[in-house]
């Protein structure tokens, strides 16, 4: 039988990430760190989870809240709110942790986490990567993940508006 009632407490509320990583640091874990809005998960979504979760022995997500996504995205945005997507974020096999930041950008929880590695899709460049310097001045790297082309939320919301 399969353990399903822990996957809500993968989810940490933002006062235990500190005390969370510390544990994972005693135990020697490395840390991985990569976020989003992750609002309708697509195969783009997996693959960069997939490999995101291959750079440490822990993955930790961030999710941008409904009011930060609103802030970056519009008014029509997200279509799923900030619980289920955390839920169902928390649900995937390769993510160890999920955390929701409500800042437009995620650098006061990766000044928290400090990871080992911060990932981020292949849209990005290191110059536009919050937190590359910090993560990198702390003696951690970035890895950039290629996108898997045809894969999209907007291009996913634009044909269901199109139906």
């Amino acid at each position: 039988m399969k353990k399903t009632q822990t996957i809500p407490d993968r989810i940490l509320p933002r006062e235990i990430l500190p005390l969370e990583v510390r544990r994972l640091r005693l135990k020697s874990k490395t840390i991985a760190f990569t976020n989003g809005v992750f609002d309708i998960i697509h195969e783009g979504h997996i693959a960069l989870l997939s490999q995101a979760a291959s750079f440490a022995d822990v993955l930790i997500v961030g999710i941008n809240s409904d009011d930060s996504v609103k802030r970056l995205k519009g008014n029509s945005r997200p279509v799923n709110a900030q619980a289920s997507r955390a839920l169902v974020m928390a649900s995937l096999v390769m993510v160890d942790y999920v955390i929701i930041f409500e800042e437009d950008t995620p650098l006061e929880i990766i000044k928290i986490i400090e990871p080992d590695v911060l990932i981020k899709g292949g849209d990005y460049t290191m110059d536009t990567i919050v937190g590359a310097k910090e993560t990198t001045a702390a003696g951690g790297k970035v890895e950039i993940i290629p996108l898997v082309e045809g894969f999209s939320t907007t291009g996913i919301i634009e044909r269901m508006r199109n139906l």
